[in-house]
């Protein structure tokens, strides 16, 4: 995908709140100021660059799925860094075959972050798109035991009531995102 394909897409964005809208103009500050946006040596050259999540929501109970990550140490939606010109939603997409084994339709991100890792490649920063995809608790998961310790359904009310400190700095403020969907 082209910078400038990049830059509609995150110019489409409509922000939830104002970190968020903070975060988006950061983004397409970046974005039109650089070109070189993807991941070409682990963990961090360049130190800024794009990551999709999939966050696989349960059509029946929207419950979400996440997986706890080895290399951050935190529970996180599934999802890889962007490879060169590929569009971030067959990123999305291949990332939830990769590492789930499902094979899901991928639309529109509906949420931007800007993150500081943290854990084994702790220092760089993912410029992550979240893209929501309905998936089936049931269905069976072919996961990737190189990346994630378990991959467990949370309930809204679970990642409400348990450590935020757990999951993503963002997963919050995501999931009132797409409670207003």
């Amino acid at each position: 995908m082209s910078i400038a394909a990049l830059v509609d897409l995150v110019e489409g964005l409509v922000a939830g709140d104002q970190t968020e809208a903070d975060q988006r103009a950061d983004v397409l500050a970046w974005l039109r100021d650089t070109d070189d946006v993807y991941r070409r040596a682990k963990p961090d050259t360049p130190p800024r660059h794009l990551v999709s999540y999939v966050v696989p929501v349960d059509r029946r109970d929207g419950s979400i799925l996440l997986i706890d990550h080895i290399n951050a140490g935190l529970w996180l939606p599934p999802g890889g860094h962007v490879e060169v010109k590929e569009d971030p939603a067959e990123t999305a997409r291949r990332e939830a075959l990769e590492e789930l084994g499902l094979d899901v339709t991928v639309g529109k991100p509906i949420f931007i972050t800007v993150t500081t890792t943290v854990g084994i490649d702790k220092g760089h920063t993912d410029v992550s798109l979240w893209y929501p995809v309905l998936a089936d608790r049931h269905q069976p998961l072919v996961t990737d035991a190189g990346e994630f310790t378990e991959a467990r359904w949370w309930s809204l009310d679970d990642v409400d009531r348990a450590d935020p400190g757990l999951f993503d700095p963002h997963l919050g403020r995501f999931l009132r995102k797409l409670r207003q969907r």
